[in-house]
C-alpha cells in the first residue's frame, strides 16, 4: 500500500508532530508513505527514515492564518499559488498512491484550497482512484463563520473516510461540528495518536512546555514567576518552543542554571514528562497525548486567544474526569500557577485509547482491501 500523506503547518508544530507519528506507525505497519509538507521546516519532523516531499513553504502572517507569507516573509502572491499547485500534482502523478491522506482540510485549511481543490480532482481523474481520507484531530474549531460547515460537507462528497484521531468516550465530532450527522457514514474513529509510553529520560521536578512557542509567552512568563515562589529546591525544565521570540528566549535562558534548564525544543519530551514531577503546558491534541501516556500529574493552560476553542474543551473534559488541574489563560499569574503546580492531581487510570496512529494504518488497510 503506497500513502501520499499531505499536511500544512502555519503556526504551530502540532499538526506536523501528529502526521509525523501516524506516519511512523504505517511505516512500521510495511505501507510505503511520503510526506508531503507544506509549512516551514522544522528539525525532526517528519520522522527519520519517513519519504518526504517539501512544497516550497508558507507560514501564518502577522495578520494570522488570512494572511500567508513565504520563508522571507513576504505575502504568497499567485505565481507562487501556481508554483505549489503544479508541485503538489507533479508529486502525486509521480507516486500514484493507493491512499490519499490530507491533514485538517476540509475542516480546515482552507488557506491552501488554491492547491487542494486541484489535487482532489487530479485523485478522481486517475484510474484506478486512490482511497481519499481526511486526518482530523479529536476536537474541532467551533464558531466557524456561517456557511463553513455547509461548505465543509459539499467538499467532503470528494472524500470516502474521515479520520478522527480521538476516542469517542472522551470526544465525538457532533461535539464540535454541527453538521455531523451528514457525514455520520464517513466517520472512523482511530484513538488518540500518542507516542509509544515512554521511559523517563531526565527527571525534573517541574517540566514548563509552549508547544512551537508562537503563543506561549504568557505560560512560560505565568510559570517563571510561580518558580519564585515555590520552594527553591525544585529543578526545572523549560522549553519554550521553536518560535517563541528570540529576546524572550533569551532573557529566559538568563536565568538558567543548576535548577533551571531551558532549550527551544528537546525530542525527549514525552520522556522528561515520564521523568517529571508536575508537567505545565498548553492542551494542545499531541501534548495532552504525551501527557497521558507519561502519567505525570499535570497543569493545562489551554491557547484561548483569538476565539480558539479547541484546546480549552479538550482541558475541560480532562480536567472534569480528574486527570489534570486546568488554568485559563485569561487572567493567568504567577499565583495562580504556583497553586496549580502544588495542587495538580495525580493522573491515576485514563481508560482512553492511545493507539491512534497503529490503528489509522490498520483502518485504511481494511478500506483498501
Amino acid at each position: 500500500m503506497k500513502v501520499m500523506f499531505y499536511v500544512q503547518h502555519l503556526l504551530g508544530i502540532g499538526h506536523l508532530a501528529r502526521a509525523s507519528r501516524i506516519a511512523q506507525a504505517m511505516a512500521a505497519d510495511g505501507v510505503q508513505v511520503t510526506v508531503v509538507t507544506g509549512g516551514m521546516p522544522v528539525p525532526g519532523f517528519p520522522a527519520l527514515g519517513i519519504a518526504h516531499m517539501a512544497l516550497p513553504p508558507i507560514a501564518a502572517g502577522t495578520e494570522g492564518f488570512a494572511d500567508l507569507v513565504d520563508a522571507k516573509g513576504v505575502p504568497i502572491d499567485d505565481a507562487f499559488r501556481a508554483t505549489r499547485r503544479d508541485a503538489l500534482l507533479a508529486a502525486f502523478d509521480a507516486l500514484r498512491p493507493d491512499v490519499l491522506l490530507i491533514e485538517a482540510f476540509p475542516f480546515g485549511r482552507r488557506q491552501v484550497r488554491f492547491e487542494l481543490l486541484p489535487l482532489l480532482d487530479a485523485a478522481h481523474a486517475r484510474q484506478p482512484r486512490p482511497l481519499i481520507a481526511a486526518s482530523v484531530r479529536d476536537i474541532l474549531q467551533s464558531g466557524r463563520k456561517p456557511g463553513r460547515d455547509r461548505e465543509t460537507v459539499e467538499t467532503l462528497a470528494a472524500f470516502d473516510a474521515v479520520l478522527m484521531h480521538g476516542d469517542p468516550t472522551f470526544a465525538r465530532i457532533e461535539e464540535s461540528f454541527p453538521l455531523a450527522d451528514e457525514i455520520a457514514d464517513k466517520v472512523h474513529y482511530t484513538g488518540l495518536v500518542a507516542p509509544a509510553r515512554p521511559q523517563p529520560s531526565e527527571r525534573f521536578d517541574v517540566i514548563v512546555s509552549a508547544g512551537g512557542g508562537a503563543v506561549g509567552a504568557p505560560l512560560i512568563s505565568a510559570a517563571m514567576g510561580a518558580r519564585d515562589l515555590l520552594p527553591d529546591h525544585l529543578t526545572w525544565c523549560v522549553l519554550t518552543g521553536p518560535n517563541l521570540p528570540q529576546a524572550e528566549y533569551d532573557a529566559i535562558a538568563a536565568r538558567g542554571g543548576d535548577r533551571l534548564a531551558v532549550h527551544r525544543f528537546r525530542p525527549d519530551l514525552a520522556g522528561l514528562m515520564a521523568g517529571a514531577g508536575v508537567s505545565v503546558s498548553q492542551a494542545g491534541y499531541n501534548t495532552v497525548c504525551d501527557v497521558l501516556q507519561a502519567g505525570c500529574r499535570a497543569v493545562l493552560v489551554p491557547f484561548a486567544s483569538g476565539g480558539e476553542t479547541e484546546q480549552t474543551l479538550r482541558a475541560e473534559k480532562l480536567a472534569g474526569l480528574g486527570l489534570v488541574r486546568m488554568l485559563p489563560e485569561d487572567g493567568l499569574s504567577a499565583e495562580c500557577m504556583a497553586a496549580a503546580i502544588a495542587d495538580a492531581p495525580p493522573q491515576g487510570q485514563v481508560g482512553l485509547r492511545l493507539d491512534g496512529a497503529a490503528e489509522t494504518a490498520r483502518l485504511l488497510r481494511q478500506m483498501i482491501s
